[in-house]
């Protein structure tokens, strides 16, 4: 049996992320960052550690957190502030000062827009953070060349240009700049630079990249190869580059964002503190369900149990409906923007919590898991009972010939392959699959209860509403109608159908008990094929070696054993074959392959 902390290494997903290391008193060791999460916390239980730090840091783990993001980017950016807030023990310390660049449009008349580590609240607009300074330069840059601003500090008021209080710098006569400063270019022209430039750091380059290419253009078509090259690469760079991040706006501050994934016996509430649009703590709490309460109960439970234990005082939280917590606290359900996409951060990671826990429950208590799933699919198919015992029919037959059908069982959610069983239709003419679909159903049931074995509790019939009608008039012959659950699910759109119902249902494309049911069709339909395939083999070869003159009905029992086609025993030599049925008849076959030949 795997320990506690080996469990947790195994039900890691293979996605970029942010670990947290813990010890037994559940002080923080230590955090970092991982393209791969499982990979990544697995490397430091499996390798020999040259230092002797991080080998007394292997010892001391006993827990092992994690939080999902989706790019290697977003999960530098957050192990950053992670350290910086935590301040693990095992982590290179992290000062203020050395945090990572923003770019900032400042808040004044012709704006200036530049690099800085430094925000100052004074309503001037910040992108980023940004990984390193060269992206940083490399945007600005690009923005440079595409959008001449100033780049002095003067105070560009009405008034002051009026008075004619400044002169034009060098930039202007390089062409840098426009000259605002004496009214060569109006605030409203500027302005709309600004916005092309704020939509540029936002991620949304179309109409910009279209500017560069154009511009590319031109200077190609002037035979400025060189400089047609430099902006190229600055378009690769940015078509390459990723505005957002997993830190966000900073003016999202001071806000706690709750979301919440249930199933049938287990609800798990994610939350996240954000402080100046960066994520300082992640937590998932998990609540078990007594009687059959909404998701929208349980939330509210989480989030005044989480506030009070981590002494919350956040005047607004983010969670994905509408809740009552009294007037104090603010709640917003986003639709759009960057609050949207915190709580979808927020309910990937609850989703990845849940799915750790159901991996370790099936390693551990596979009985548990298998009494969730029985739970849950009794619930999505309205059944009286668990099915416990499901059986699946699939037709199979090729241009009418052959006509098979194959019945698949599953017990416990899992294949029960002794108890497969093949049929060969006897008592219908050409391809009918609506008259072999009741013949089968009729002949299995029949004989389950002549032997008086156990039947199923659901049944499952690959087809739509014809199919169903067949296998239900079946079962209504043997009396069995409304004592065993029935349904049929159609190819083409996973259309449940039920008897007398005309609206089928559809379960949600994700969900296990859908899973199941497709498991169930996928193997009944392989098990027929491979039955149909044999036959039509079988068929084949008999009906060739039955128009050999001279071949009687053991010689030709003998070839079927061995030779299973008719490809085969074509190819097969004369020595080979005379091994089986002796020389002079081996002389007959060959004889009579080489005439239709």
């Amino acid at each position: 049996m795997p320990t506690p902390l080996e469990l947790q290494i195994q039900t890691l997903p293979d996605n970029p992320g942010v670990y947290q290391y813990y010890d037994k008193d559940g002080k923080i060791l230590y955090v970092g960052k991982a393209k791969n999460l499982k990979k990544r916390v697995q490397s430091y239980f499996t390798k020999n550690h040259e230092s002797n730090k991080t080998a007394v840091l292997v010892k001391k783990i006993v827990t092992i957190k994690h939080i999902v993001v989706p790019t290697e980017t977003d999960a530098l950016l957050l192990e950053n502030n992670l350290i910086k807030t935590l301040q693990p023990r095992y982590n290179v310390l992290l000062r203020d000062d050395k945090t990572y660049p923003w770019i900032c449009i400042k808040k004044e008349a012709f704006p200036r827009v530049f690099p800085t580590r430094k925000m100052v609240k004074d309503g001037s607009e910040y992108f980023g953070p940004y990984t390193s300074f060269k992206t940083v330069n490399t945007l600005l840059d690009l923005i440079k060349e595409l959008y001449p601003l100033r780049t002095c500090t003067f105070d560009l008021s009405p008034a002051n240009i009026k008075s004619g209080k400044y002169k034009v710098c060098l930039e202007y006569h390089i062409g840098n700049c426009k000259g605002g400063c004496e009214g060569y270019e109006t605030q409203e022209h500027y302005q709309t630079q600004i916005t092309a430039i704020r939509e540029i750091l936002k991620g949304n380059f179309k109409e910009s990249l279209k500017d560069f290419k154009n511009h590319m253009q031109v200077l190609a078509s002037e035979m400025k190869f060189e400089e047609a090259q430099k902006i190229k690469d600055k378009i690769d760079v940015l078509e390459n580059y990723q505005a957002k991040s997993t830190i966000l706006n900073p003016k999202i501050t001071n806000i706690d964002v709750f979301s919440i994934v249930s199933d049938e016996t287990m609800a798990y509430v994610n939350f996240l503190q954000i402080s100046h649009g960066a994520i300082i703590r992640s937590h998932t709490l998990e609540l078990k369900k007594k009687l059959d309460e909404t998701d929208e109960e349980l939330l509210e439970l989480a989030v005044v149990e989480i506030r009070e234990r981590f002494h919350l005082t956040s005047k607004e939280i983010i969670v994905p409906f509408e809740l009552d917590l009294g007037e104090t606290i603010k709640v917003t359900v986003p639709k759009l923007g960057d609050k949207k996409e915190i709580l979808n951060l927020s309910e990937r990671n609850a989703k990845y919590y849940r799915l750790d826990q159901l991996k370790q429950i099936k390693i551990v208590d596979p009985d548990r898991h298998t009494n969730r799933i029985m739970a849950q699919m009794q619930k999505d198919l309205r059944l009286s009972v668990e099915p416990r015992h499901i059986e699946c029919f699939d037709n199979s037959n090729i241009q009418g010939t052959n006509p098979v059908s194959a019945c698949v069982v599953f017990k416990d959610g899992k294949p029960s392959k002794k108890d497969y069983r093949h049929f060969n239709i006897k008592t219908v003419e050409g391809p009918n699959d609506f008259a072999s679909m009741e013949e089968v159903v009729y002949r299995r049931y029949k004989r389950l209860l002549d032997e008086k074995e156990p039947l199923p509790q659901l049944i499952i019939i690959d087809g739509g509403k014809g199919q169903l009608s067949s296998a239900l008039k079946s079962l209504e012959d043997l009396g069995l109608r409304g004592k065993i659950a029935i349904i049929g699910i159609a190819k083409r759109l996973e259309e449940l159908f039920y008897p007398e119902d005309p609206i089928p249902l559809y379960l949600d494309k994700k969900s296990e008990t859908l899973k199941i049911i497709q498991q169930l069709r996928n193997e009944a339909h392989r098990f027929g094929i491979t039955h149909h395939r044999d036959k039509r083999s079988k068929s084949a070869l008999n009906s060739s070696v039955e128009s050999i003159p001279g071949i009687g009905e053991k010689t030709m029992i003998a070839l079927i054993s061995h030779f299973k086609s008719v490809k085969r025993l074509k190819e097969a030599t004369e020595k080979e074959i005379s091994e089986i049925i002796g020389l002079s008849k081996a002389k007959k076959i060959i004889e009579f392959y080489k005439k239709q030949q």
